[in-house]
C-alpha cells in the first residue's frame, strides 16, 4: 500500500502541538476526512476541549498531554500510544517554538529547548513510528520557507527548520519504493502565537503577507494525499522560496537581517 492508501482508508494521525495554531487547524482538518486523532500538547484543558469537539463529529480524538520538551519525550510518548492500543498509521511532527533575539544574548535552555523541539523530536518519533508502517503510512512534518535561507535573529529557529526540511525531502527519496511516503509542509508567516510567544515585538515578519493556519493545514493535507515530498502554501510564499535561491547569497542575508530585525 501507498501513503495515498493510508490516506484514503482514514488511519489514525497523531498531531504534536496539536492545542492550537497550525496543530489545531491540522487536527480539525484531518478530522474532516474522517481520521481518529490522537492530540499531544502540553496545555491539558485545551487539548480536552478540541477532542471533545472533534467526537462531537464523530471522530475518536484521544487527548494526551505531555511536555514534549524532555530527552526521553519521544520514547514516552511511542509507549503512551501503544500501551492505550492505539493503531497510529499517520506521524505529524508539528510542535515547535522559536527563539528570537541576537544569538549571542540568547539564553542557553531556550536554545536547547528549540533543538529538542523542533529537531530532535521530530526525528526520534519519525524513527520510532517508521516501525510501524509496515503495511503503509504517512509522516507530515512542518517546516518553513525559513528554513530555505539563512535567519538573522531568528538564527537557531531558521537553521531547525532548514533541517526538517533537509531531513523530509532526504526521507521522502530514501522511502519512495515502499509503502511510506514523506511530506514536508513549508509555509511563511501564519496568523498564530508564534510570534507573541518568540517575543518578536515590532519584527516586520508577517506584516506583508500571512496565510491562516486553516489554509496551511488544508494544503499540507492535501499534498500528503497527493504524495507530494514538499509543499509550499500560497503563491507569495513559492516567489519568495524562488528568489532566495537565484539572488547572491549576500543579498539574502541583507534582506532577511531587515525583515527580521526589531523595529
Amino acid at each position: 500500500m501507498s501513503a495515498n492508501d493510508a490516506i484514503r482508508r482514514g488511519d489514525t494521525a497523531l498531531i504534536t502541538g496539536a492545542s492550537g495554531g497550525i496543530g489545531a487547524a491540522l487536527a480539525r482538518e484531518f478530522a474532516a476526512h474522517g481520521h481518529d486523532l490522537v492530540l499531544v500538547a502540553r496545555r491539558e484543558e485545551r487539548l480536552a476541549t478540541l477532542a471533545d469537539a472533534l467526537e462531537a463529529e464523530g471522530v475518536a480524538a484521544t487527548p494526551l498531554a505531555m511536555d514534549l520538551d524532555r530527552a526521553s519525550a519521544a520514547d514516552d510518548l511511542y509507549d503512551a500510544v501503544h500501551d492505550r492500543g492505539l493503531d497510529v498509521g499517520v506521524l505529524v511532527n508539528n510542535v515547535g517554538v522559536g527563539t528570537y533575539g541576537p544569538f549571542a544574548e540568547s539564553d542557553l535552555d531556550a536554545e536547547r529547548t528549540q533543538l529538542r523541539l523542533n529537531v530532535v523530536l521530530p526525528v526520534e518519533l519519525t524513527r520510532l513510528f517508521l516501525d510501524d508502517f509496515a503495511d503503509g503510512g504517512a509522516v507530515l512534518n512542518v517546516g518553513s520557507v525559513a528554513g530555505f535561507q539563512p535567519g538573522p535573529w531568528l538564527a537557531g529557529y531558521y537553521a531547525s527548520k532548514a533541517y526538517v526540511n533537509s531531513f523530509s525531502e532526504a526521507l521522502a527519496a530514501e522511502l519512495r519504493e515502499t509503502p511510506v511516503d514523506v511530506t514536508v509542509v513549508c509555509p511563511g508567516p501564519v496568523d498564530t502565537e508564534f510570534q507573541a510567544r518568540a517575543g518578536m515585538g515590532d519584527s516586520a515578519v508577517g506584516a506583508l503577507t500571512s496565510n491562516t493556519p486553516e489554509a496551511v493545514a488544508a494544503a499540507a493535507y492535501d499534498g500528503l494525499a497527493a504524495g507530494e515530498a514538499v509543499v509550499v502554501p500560497r503563491r507569495a510564499m513559492r516567489a519568495i522560496d524562488l528568489l532566495g535561491r537565484v539572488l547572491p547569497r549576500g543579498v539574502v542575508r541583507r534582506v532577511a537581517n531587515w525583515v527580521n530585525g526589531d523595529r
